[in-house]
């Protein structure tokens, strides 16, 4: 089974069509044809189903599919590791994030990065923990910042990071805002509620919250980015109980105190592969991170 194979069949596989795959990988459509049939007939099984709009993936072929990432991306940490002993850092730099995340200045450390190792690409994309976790295990990604889905595998490890209470964010005419007390989950069970899809962390948090208390609640307001939240708040919409460093994001807004049912708190990880896995790259970037030194607005680790 040669490489090439399987990088060939990774990009048919993400594009769904042979044409845009050989586009992308700068070959004839030819040529990637007589690679998918040569790995196939390798494995003796079909990895395609063909038709004139796109190709999909068999069962043979999901099976194959994240192996093939996994294979692909030790691959390519094995070049970066031995470019990393002859003193240079060179290749791609593949992080994850959601959105303002806690303990994590990811722009500042970005920048930090950039000016140390002008040779590395850059990839960042935003999404929800659980598919960020997925995407660092399958190896599609080195490392990413988000909020502690699940124990440790042997695919996946995390490094947490920092930790900080929720609370309540609402409009200052909200009738919680006049009393200002503290508040329970039993005291918004018959709120409207603005959360972020059920992947996100805060999300996660706040149902863990309310599920320990015994409180049921629905949120008829799903948005997924933090301004969009903020905004139905200010509008006096619903409210929304979110990690504390959020009650900075809109001054006027009033926060109040959040005393859940057992503890628990909003936990920013950094979600990595295998140590032996990790790629230079992101051992860097993790090093700045804990040294503090990325630069102009970044922070340490600790907790919040």
């Amino acid at each position: 089974m040669e490489l090439r194979h399987l990088q060939h069949f990774v990009a048919v596989a993400e594009d769904q069509h042979f044409t845009r795959a050989a586009e992308r990988l700068l070959v004839s459509q030819s040529g990637l044809s007589a690679s998918i049939r040569a790995l196939e007939r390798e494995l003796r099984a079909p990895l395609f189903v063909r038709t004139t709009r796109r190709v999909t993936l068999t069962e043979a072929g999901r099976a194959l599919l994240e192996e093939a990432r996994r294979i692909l991306a030790q691959v390519r940490s094995a070049h970066e590791a031995v470019a990393a002993v002859q003193g240079v850092l060179r290749g791609t730099l593949s992080l994850g994030a959601e959105q303002c995340i806690a303990g994590v200045p990811v722009a500042g450390l970005l920048a930090g990065f950039r000016r140390r190792h002008p040779d590395v690409e850059i990839r960042l994309r935003q999404a929800g923990s659980g598919q960020l976790a997925e995407e660092v295990a399958a190896g599609r990604l080195d490392l990413a910042f988000a909020y502690r889905t699940q124990a440790d595998t042997e695919q996946l490890r995390s490094v947490s990071l920092a930790g900080e209470p929720m609370t309540v964010l609402c409009h200052p005419g909200h009738r919680l805002a006049a009393d200002g007390a503290v508040l329970t989950p039993h005291d918004l069970a018959d709120e409207v509620f603005v959360d972020f899809h059920p992947d996100w962390g805060p999300r996660r948090v706040t149902d863990a919250v309310f599920a320990a208390a015994g409180v049921r609640r629905t949120v008829p307001l799903e948005v997924n980015d933090v301004h969009g939240l903020l905004d139905l708040i200010d509008e006096n919409l619903g409210i929304a109980v979110v990690p504390r460093h959020f009650r900075h994001k809109r001054a006027a807004l009033t926060s109040l105190p959040l005393k859940d049912a057992d503890g628990t708190e909003y936990e920013t990880i950094a979600l990595l592969p295998p140590a032996q896995a990790t790629s230079p790259a992101a051992r860097a970037l993790m090093g700045l991170l804990e040294t503090g030194s990325a630069g102009p607005g970044s922070a340490g680790t600790g907790r919040a």
